[in-house]
């Protein structure tokens, strides 16, 4: 009897505006029939908010399979393999991406020990919430995307007091209904990895080692290995050097620092080193990215990561 077929995973990378640290995607463009063209898993480096305005269909939540209706509100943190199936008609879905690390800490500047336990409280589980049982907090985020869509004086400032007042509303959730099953993930072979997701993500700029990232993770290397690249189909230390090109395009893009500065940055012992990795995903050299970087910045941030395993 052959193997079940693995799902499909991609990686969808976002980058927040420097202004409120709050990127919506928002308004008709994204009334379409979602899982059309592709029914495949995949996961963002950005914990995502979602509201459905109108429709019918399904969320997948790594195992679970959710119905969801219009007046629902997702709850997905970074690194959850997840997606939406309409049922046939159109679906109207707007959306909110953050990083609540950096919200987190302006809550609790001085203290790290409670910043790593909201931190994890909050990205504890994945959430379908009805507005009619969740209206405080759907009505927060509601506020929220009418902010970042209207754009009015001072709507940075208000974006960013409302994400933490949902930040904090995240955590009393979870507090209360830990125990409750709310469309939570359960744990899978991809779930098992995503510490060393989540610490590639933080720590790309370190010496970071293979054996390292099995440790955070609770395994062998060998078993480690094994597991990452079933589920990414890339090796560990590809997916760090993924991670570490991305980052080197941020600061293309935000600062004017030399190559040699963007490449230790990023990890990158040497210039030439980092040249090789930043050719090997985007097929061009890092100066020539620069002076046009509009023509490579989709490609990179639709980067693939096929986790399809044979039979």
């Amino acid at each position: 009897m052959g193997r079940k077929r693995k799902e499909t995973v991609e990686f969808r990378f976002y980058d927040v505006p420097e202004d409120c640290h709050v990127l919506g995607l928002l308004g008709e463009k994204w009334i379409r029939v979602y899982g059309q063209d592709t029914a495949s898993l995949h996961f963002h480096n950005l914990m995502e908010i979602g509201y459905c305005r109108f429709g019918n269909g399904t969320l997948i939540l790594d195992q679970n399979r959710c119905r969801y209706e219009n007046s629902m509100l997702s709850i997905i943190p970074a690194n959850y393999p997840h997606t939406t199936l309409s049922d046939k008609k159109e679906d109207y879905w707007e959306y909110v991406f953050f990083d609540p690390e950096y919200f987190i800490k302006e809550l609790y500047p001085v203290n790290l020990k409670k910043q790593r336990e909201m931190l994890d409280i909050v990205t504890r589980s994945a959430d379908l919430l009805r507005e009619s049982e969740y209206p405080t907090i759907t009505m927060t985020v509601k506020n929220i995307m009418e902010e970042l869509r209207n754009k009015k004086m001072c709507y940075e400032d208000q974006v960013e007091l409302m994400i933490k007042t949902l930040i904090i509303d995240i955590i009393r959730i979870h507090s209360e209904c830990k125990d409750e099953v709310k469309s939570k993930i359960d744990s899978c072979s991809l779930t098992q990895v995503v510490p060393a997701i989540d610490y590639v993500d933080g720590n790309y700029s370190r010496n970071i080692k293979a054996k390292e990232l099995a440790f955070i993770c609770g395994m062998s290397e060998t078993h480690f290995r094994r597991i990452f690249e079933e589920n990414i189909k890339m090796t560990p230390m590809e997916y760090v050097n993924l991670v570490r090109i991305q980052k080197a395009c941020e600061l293309m893009t935000k600062t004017n620092y030399s190559m040699d500065v963007i490449a230790a940055e990023c990890g990158y012992q040497t210039t030439s080193t980092f040249n090789r990795n930043f050719k090997k995903y985007l097929d061009t050299s890092p100066y020539q990215w620069k002076i046009n970087p509009n023509n490579y910045t989709s490609k990179l941030k639709n980067f693939r990561i096929s986790a399809l395993k044979g039979w």
